[in-house]
């Protein structure tokens, strides 16, 4: 059965942040991840991993634009000047909260030339992070409008081009599904190169418990391949977050 971290920036919401940590451990968590974790004191977070004895998976590149600009842009042309400094403001926080990955998003756009500025910031990020393990993950354009990286079949090629030791795939199983109508396919052909997975019901997005996806079926297939990453739940609880974790209890 693979291991198990929960997406702090989706589940106990109901909680003050803070109190997050140490609820997920209780719940059964080994492992955590947040999305963006800038607006809080680096080190106040890295004490909650460490008293919980929590494993802290996974961050987002680059921090959010404060004024409701792009939560990454590291595909738009034009701006690989502001994606280097703010990688370097992520690698800061990175350094205090040690995160496993580090996701770097590519953006929304149609520009022409996205593709070769994805491949230029990635392989600079790559060089600029040696020992950080980066990741890319595709995402549907039915819940971000525009994202330039949705489709498995172009992240492969980007990571072929790139061709970075520390550049890997992120698979989402909800964003595989919208994607693809066929998340197992998917794995199967792309699974060799994800470093971590995250998982969500489908449609709604919510418990992996019930809808399309056949997630204990999903589980056995990463352990039938050898999938040693973490699975972080990233999902949008039906109800509140304790009443929806039968599925990890089972």
């Amino acid at each position: 059965m693979p291991r198990f971290s929960a997406n702090l920036s989706w589940l106990f919401t109901e909680l003050p942040f803070m109190e997050r940590f140490r609820v997920a451990k209780d719940a059964g968590f080994d492992a955590v991840e947040v999305l963006f974790p800038y607006d809080c004191p680096a080190q106040d977070m890295r004490d909650q991993l460490i008293w919980n004895d929590l494993t802290f998976v996974l961050m987002n590149c680059p921090p959010p634009n404060a004024t409701g600009g792009p939560q990454g842009f590291a595909a738009i042309p034009g701006l690989q000047d502001r994606f280097r400094r703010d990688f370097d403001r992520s690698l800061r926080f990175a350094d205090v909260l040690k995160p496993l990955h580090l996701h770097i998003m590519a953006g929304s756009t149609d520009a022409p030339d996205a593709r070769a500025t994805f491949v230029e910031n990635l392989k600079w990020a790559a060089a600029r992070a040696p020992n950080r393990s980066l990741t890319i993950e595709p995402i549907n354009r039915h819940d971000m409008p525009g994202y330039y990286l949705a489709d498995f079949d172009l992240a492969a090629e980007i990571l072929d081009e790139v061709e970075a030791p520390n550049l890997s795939l992120q698979f989402d199983a909800y964003h595989a599904h919208r994607i693809t109508g066929d998340v197992m396919r998917a794995w199967v052909t792309h699974g060799p190169r994800a470093s971590h997975v995250q998982i969500a019901g489908y449609p709604g997005r919510h418990e992996p418990a019930v809808g399309e996806i056949d997630y204990p079926s999903f589980f056995a297939r990463l352990d039938r391949d050898g999938y040693k990453g973490w699975v972080s739940a990233e999902y949008k609880p039906a109800s509140d977050t304790a009443s929806g974790l039968g599925w990890l209890k089972s």
